[in-house]
C-alpha cells in the first residue's frame, strides 16, 4: 500500500526505538543459537545525499544487531539506495535485481529491498513491485528513518510492504549514523528542492526544500568535532537557501558563521550551489569564515542565456560570469567546479560554443559533465526539438578537448607549492601510497606512514596529471 504524509513529528525517531528493541532482540536470539550475526548489505547509487541516508540506514542497522558484509552471497539484507537522476543507474538497479532472484530462490529468507529516488517515481515503483517479485520491501526517499519498523513488520507478517510517502515532514532528528571515515562527515542541513529546472526529476522524489534547525545542525557539528572529525561537508540540493523554510529566517551564511565558531573543525565544505541564490552575504562569509575551504562546486549547465530559461535556471550567461568575477575578486586563489549538460533540447551550434565561452573564461579546476538524456516525468522530456546522439557526442568531445587541458594546467601551476592535505586513506592507484585532499578539493598522492590516515599534513606537489597529483610529504605539523 501507498502512503502519504504531510507533518512528522520533530522527535517522530524516538518511535522507531520500540521496533529497534524488538529487532536487536530477535537478532541476538538468533545470535545465541546460531552463533552468527545478520548479516546486511547497501548498495548505494547517485548523489552524497544518497550517500548520507545510507550511512543513517547503516547506523540502525548496526544499532539492531545487524554486521555488514560485502558480499550478497552472505548477506541476509540486501538494500538498493537508488538514483533516478542518470539512466544508467537506473539501469544498473534492474541489471542487479535480476542477478538477486536466482540467490532469493535458493535463500528464501533473504530479504531484499528498494529505497531511495526510484520508487518515488509511481511508474518505477509499480515496475519494480510488478516485474521483481523476490523484492520484499520497497521505500522511498522520505520514510527511509522508518526501516526497524519496516522490517519488523516484514519478519512478523511475511508480507512484503510497498511503503512509498509522496511527501515528508521536517527531517527528523536523533537518528544513528554508521559513517565511512571518522575524520570527515556529510551533514545535511535541508532536504528537498524548490527550483523545478526542467530537465531534472529531484523536485518529485525529494519533495519540497525544508531545513533543518540550525541548533540541530550545531549540536551535530559539535558532536562529531568531539569525536575527531575534522573535516564536514553541508549537503542539500540547494545549500544556499537554506533557512528560508524555518520561522525563524537564518541564511546559510549566518549558519557557516556559526559553525566556523566550533572548536575543532579544520574544514567546511558545501555543495550544491545554486547561482541564482548565491548572494554578496555568502561571497563575505566564505571569505571571512578561516575553517571554509577556497572550492565551491558552482553548476552552469549551459553557457547559453537561450538554453538557461529553457533549463529554468533563473540566470543568465553574463549573471553567471558576474558571480565568477566576484567570487574571484574576494577569493583569489579559489577553486571553481561545476557540471555542464551537453546536447539540450534545443542546443545550436551557437549555444554550444557559448558553453565553450564559460569553460574558456571561467577555467574551471574540472567539471562534471553529462549528455542530457531524458527522465520521464521533466518539462524537457516533452520538449518537441531533441537532439540526436550523434551531435550530442561530438559536442561532449569538443568540450572535454578544452575543459581537460585547462584542468591539466591548472595542476602544473601547483608544481613546487606545498599544500596541507587531510589524508583519507590508501592510494588506489599505489597501495604503497596514501591519497588525501588539498583545501581546494585536489586530489593528491604521496608516500608516507598510514598511521597518519585522518591526519592534517603538508605536502609539496612534484607532480601533476589532469585528474590528480603527486607530492612528498615535508613535515606533520
Amino acid at each position: 500500500m501507498s502512503k502519504i504524509t504531510k507533518d512528522i513529528p520533530h522527535n517522530e525517531y524516538d518511535k522507531q526505538k520500540v521496533y529497534m528493541d524488538r529487532m536487536k532482540e530477535r537478532n541476538e536470539a538468533h545470535y545465541s543459537i546460531s552463533g552468527n550475526r545478520k548479516n546486511y548489505m547497501i548498495l548505494t547509487y547517485g548523489c552524497q545525499m544518497n550517500e548520507h541516508d545510507s550511512e543513517r540506514m547503516a547506523g540502525m542497522l548496526n544499532d539492531i544487531g545487524y554486521e555488514v558484509t560485502h558480499d550478497m552471497n552472505t548477506a541476509d539484507l540486501i538494500i538498493f539506495n537508488t538514483c533516478l537522476i542518470r539512466e544508467n543507474a537506473e539501469l544498473k538497479v534492474y541489471g542487479k535485481l535480476g542477478e538477486l532472484k536466482h540467490l532469493k530462490k535458493n535463500n528464501p529468507e533473504l530479504i531484499i529491498a528498494v529505497c531511495g529516488c526510484m520508487p518515488q517515481k509511481e511508474e518505477v515503483k509499480e515496475y519494480i513491485t510488478k516485474k521483481y517479485r523476490h523484492v520484499d520491501l520497497v521505500f522511498g526517499t522520505h520514510n527511509y528513518y522508518k526501516l526497524p519498523e519496516m522490517l519488523d513488520n516484514l519478519l512478523q507478517t511475511s508480507k512484503r510492504i510497498i511503503d512509498v510517502w509522496e511527501d515528508g515532514g521536517d527531517p527528523i532528528e536523533g537518528m544513528p549514523s554508521e559513517r565511512k571515515y571518522s575524520f570527515k562527515a556529510f551533514i545535511n542541513i535541508m532536504k528537498g528542492c524548490n527550483n523545478f529546472c526542467s530537465y531534472c526529476i529531484v523536485p518529485y522524489t525529494r519533495g519540497r526544500e525544508k531545513s533543518r534547525l540550525p541548533e540541530d545542525i550545531l549540536s551535530e557539528v559539535i558532536k562529531l568535532a568531539k569525536q575527531g572529525c575534522k573535516e564536514i561537508t553541508l549537503l542539500g540540493q540547494n545549500v544556499n537557501s537554506y533557512g528560508k523554510s524555518l520561522e525563524n529566517k537564518i541564511s546559510f551564511a549566518q549558519l557557516l558563521y556559526m559553525i566556523n565558531e566550533v572548536e575543532g573543525i579544520e574544514r567546511i565544505r558545501f555543495m550544491t550551489s545554486h547561482p541564482k541564490d548565491l548572494s554578496d552575504e555568502l561571497i563575505d562569509a566564505m571569505k571571512n569564515c578561516d575553517k571554509v575551504v577556497e572550492h565551491l562546486h558552482l553548476p552552469f549547465q549551459s553557457g547559453s542565456s537561450k538554453i538557461l530559461k529553457r533549463m529554468n535556471r533563473k540566470y543568465t550567461k553574463e549573471q553567471y560570469l558576474e558571480l565568477v568575477k566576484k567570487l574571484k575578486t574576494a577569493i583569489p586563489n579559489i577553486a571553481l567546479t561545476t557540471d555542464i549538460i551537453v546536447g539540450f533540447p534545443g542546443e545550436t551550434e551557437e549555444d554550444f560554443e557559448d558553453t565553450l565561452d564559460v569553460v574558456k573564461k571561467v577555467r574551471f579546476d574540472s567539471a562534471f559533465t553529462f549528455l542530457y538524456s531524458v527522465r520521464k516525468g521533466t518539462p524537457a522530456a516533452e520538449m518537441k526539438d531533441q537532439i540526436p546522439n550523434d551531435v550530442k557526442h561530438k559536442r561532449f568531445d569538443r568540450l572535454l578537448e578544452i575543459m581537460n587541458p585547462i584542468s591539466n594546467e591548472i595542476n602544473k601551476n601547483m608544481i613546487g607549492q606545498t599544500h596541507e592535505i587531510l589524508v583519507e586513506g590508501i592510494s588506489k592507484n599505489d597501495e604503497s601510497m596514501l591519497s588525501g585532499r588539498t583545501k581546494t578539493f585536489k586530489l593528491v598522492h604521496f608516500k608516507a606512514p598510514k598511521e597518519l590516515i585522518g591526519s592534517l599534513v603538508n605536502v609539496k606537489i612534484t607532480k601533476a596529471k589532469t585528474w590528480f597529483l603527486e607530492g612528498e610529504m615535508v613535515n606533520r605539523d
